[in-house]
């Protein structure tokens, strides 16, 4: 028997993330032995920005696929938060990790970089581009239909991993050719673009913590889906935010006041499925009002045709 849809999605999540794991761990022992062999700040650098892509990876294998976890007493609405949580956690850990890197380049900027030469450096570095590349391309597969912040997160980290690697590239052609300074202030810009991708994580994903309102289209899509329905006379009252990385829906739709209460009833159920059928939609709450009351409506939205 085939797992249901929700479990084969979780161990498809778990899995990715288990190879993100796998794949850190050997860049970092490459970078990291080769940099400690040669002295070489920016390798190192690159290794150590690896240790929190690891921490992150394994953040996420181990608390992100709750997400796929029902709701339960404790969490009536489900588990949808605990991915940005684990996301936002990835993105402190390589802000945090950045600031560190770019005080061990200062350093190296002011003092007398020893590099040692070597082609094991280049190596080194081919190798963790390669194995970022292979990472990246593999966690994007796996994501186009499981739609993971969490796991966006992690391939972005891999996309600008191939981005340090080639910034600590410099460093070590400059060592080659008997330009050292080049290696802190290849370490340094990697500091940088650390940090940088740590902000642009965390800032995503505290819009889905504090359930920040989603962009325009979004709401239209909800709009449109309401009016669709032939019975909905206006639309109003319409709240849209996320709720972990769904969407949740408050809304009043007014309908025909004389029709029974049963088939009020109806129409009611019809919208709220046609409303969670939407991509990225979860909880729905509609209420149905008689038209033409104007309850917590101004002038404008006691017009016909609604308005969002």
């Amino acid at each position: 028997m085939s797992d249901p849809p929700v479990l084969g999605e979780k161990r498809r999540f778990r899995r990715a993330a288990g190879v993100n794991v796998v794949g850190n761990t050997a860049k970092i022992v490459v970078e990291g032995a080769a940099g400690l062999a040669f002295g070489s700040v920016a390798l190192l650098a690159d290794a150590a920005h690896s240790v929190a892509d690891l921490v992150a990876s394994a953040v996420v294998f181990v608390w992100g696929g709750s997400r796929y976890d029902g709701p339960d007493p404790e969490h009536p609405h489900g588990h949808q938060r605990i991915e940005p949580l684990t996301a936002l956690f990835v993105g402190a850990i390589i802000f945090l990790l950045g600031l560190v890197l770019l005080r061990e380049s200062a350093l190296g900027l002011f003092g007398v970089p020893e590099v040692s030469a070597s082609p094991v450096l280049i190596g080194a570095l081919l190798f963790a581009i390669a194995d970022m590349y292979a990472l990246y391309w593999y966690t994007t597969r796996v994501n186009t239909d499981l739609g993971s912040t969490a796991l966006a997160a992690l391939a972005t980290d891999c996309l600008n991993d191939i981005y340090t690697s080639l910034a600590a590239m410099v460093g070590v052609l400059g060592a080659l050719f008997d330009v050292p300074v080049l290696d802190p202030v290849a370490g340094a810009l990697v500091s940088l673009l650390v940090m940088y991708q740590g902000v642009n994580i965390a800032r995503e994903n505290v819009t889905y913590l504090v359930g920040a309102a989603p962009p325009a289209g979004d709401r239209q899509r909800v709009v449109g889906a309401l009016r669709e329905h032939p019975e909905v006379v206006g639309v109003h009252d319409l709240r849209v935010f996320y709720d972990g990385t769904d969407l949740e829906v408050e809304v009043h739709v007014e309908v025909d006041g004389e029709m029974t209460l049963r088939h009020a009833h109806d129409i009611e159920t019809e919208l709220v499925t046609r409303l969670r059928a939407l991509e990225g939609i979860g909880d729905v709450h509609v209420h149905l009002d008689p038209s033409g009351v104007g309850e917590w409506k101004d002038a404008e939205e006691s017009t016909p045709t609604g308005t969002d």
